[in-house]
């Protein structure tokens, strides 16, 4: 099962498409504005950043993008960000869901989406089809996953992590044979009846190199390679989810197999995995390296400044491009991009998105005028486990914390998800408050 470097792979018949997503509601109040995989990441890039920049690695030079909702910064985006050249053949292009004629219904699921934009992926000559998710964070080639979906002759390949037993119920929970063939797919499974039939024996943990004290499961990646001719068949019919309809459906008259991948890999679907796994991100030795040249993320070029740093102390923080930072205190927090923070200020475990912009003068004086603070985080103010949308106007002398308030609250000012204190885009907080 471990992963082999193959060198024979031909990834120019392989046409990637990469799911965006519905309303993004496990993401909100981050999604409020934005499709998900527009949500911002690490202080510079979006959350799309990552499978795009997996395909180019992988030598994926046609990318198609499906998404529905608050897709207009997400189209912004990829405008500016992903241009090739006219003799690659290459394109990253966002195929939204629109209503015709024949057709007034929106995207219903994942396969759905891929349903109702089949005739346009026909178009092209490809021999398979890599399906692949907007709201995941992982460094993965695959090109090993085209390799061994080739060697196994299968018709359907779905990329699998082992997972412990309690993040089982969460996720789509497979059972494979000797030679990785998937027997069984359930999603979800809650009963610890299922759970219990769904492990991993301690012959293949052992291989897998788990440790043998927990409980390990194999669960989905949502990522999926079919065969052209086979992904036609199993998408003529009205199923509308992959994971719950045409995987299971697919076990017993197809060859469905299982690549097994054991590098990083998380589901930043949710506020509490978002915030999580960017505040990772700051430790001295992160589980998701942006360091790596060998396999870069690639973005928006913004051709910012440097960042100023007059004064400030800085204990394990990501400090992005564009930043000004005045006698302020850093602690284990992601700074984004232009984020402009005043004297005297702390911020512990926090999340900055950044700014859009910085803000004129005559811009401050209006605002100003109108009682308005400016864009960015006023002096003096406190913030910890909290994630501050962008262009946020937070005053001077503020306190924004969820200790003592309920996981979960909608406030005019703020939102708490998961114990965590969101500030909205755009949001404004006066100066002096106390959340």
């Amino acid at each position: 099962m471990a992963q082999k470097t193959r060198m024979s792979v031909n990834s120019s018949n392989v046409l990637s498409v990469i799911l965006g997503g519905g309303r993004g509601t496990r993401l909100f109040p981050l999604t409020r504005d934005r499709s998900k995989p527009a949500v911002p990441l690490a202080g510079k890039y979006r959350l799309v950043d990552i499978p795009i920049s997996n395909c180019i690695n992988s030598g994926l030079r046609r990318i198609y993008l499906l998404t529905q909702f608050n897709s207009a910064s997400l189209h912004r985006h990829i405008s500016q960000s992903y241009k090739f050249d006219q003799f690659s053949g290459g394109f990253v292009e966002i195929l939204a869901a629109e209503q015709t004629l024949s057709d007034t219904s929106w995207y219903q699921g994942t396969a759905d989406a891929v349903r109702k934009n089949l005739l346009h992926f026909l178009n092209h000559d490809f021999e398979h089809l890599l399906i692949l998710s907007g709201d995941q964070l992982y460094r993965l080639d695959f090109r090993h996953i085209i390799a061994d979906h080739a060697e196994s002759g299968a018709d359907v390949t779905v990329s699998t992590t082992p997972v412990p037993r309690r993040q089982a119920s969460a996720m789509g929970i497979m059972q494979i044979d000797a030679e990785q063939r998937i027997t069984r797919f359930v999603e979800k499974p809650k009963e610890p009846a299922v759970l219990d039939s769904l492990r991993l024996d301690s012959a293949t943990q052992a291989l897998l190199g788990l440790d043998a004290k927990e409980e390990y499961m194999l669960a989905s990646m949502g990522i999926y390679l079919f065969k052209r001719e086979v992904v036609i068949k199993l998408l003529d019919n009205t199923l509308t989810d992959f994971g719950k309809h045409i995987i299971p459906g697919a076990i017993n008259p197809h060859k469905v197999h299982a690549y097994v991948f054991q590098g990083y890999w998380e589901d930043v679907g949710t506020i509490r995995s978002f915030f999580e796994a960017n505040l990772d991100l700051v430790a001295e030795l992160p589980r998701f390296n942006f360091f790596d040249m060998a396999a870069p993320v690639f973005t928006r070029p913004r051709f910012l400044p440097g960042s100023k740093i007059n004064g400030a102390t800085i204990d394990h923080g990501v400090i992005s491009d564009g930043c000004i930072l005045n006698y302020c205190n850093i602690n284990y927090s992601i700074v984004g991009v232009r984020s402009i923070i005043r004297e005297a200020c702390t911020l512990n475990r926090t999340i900055l998105l950044g700014c859009d912009y910085y803000e004129s003068d005559s811009s401050i004086r209006q605002n100003e005028s109108r009682g308005l603070p400016r864009i960015g985080i006023g002096a003096n103010t406190h913030i910890e486990n909290a994630i501050i949308d962008k262009n946020a106007r937070i005053g001077e002398n503020c306190k924004i914390s969820p200790a003592g308030k309920p996981d979960n609250a909608d406030h005019p000012l703020y939102y708490i998800r998961d114990g965590i204190i969101i500030i909205p885009k755009n949001g404004v907080i006066p100066r002096g408050t106390v959340i």
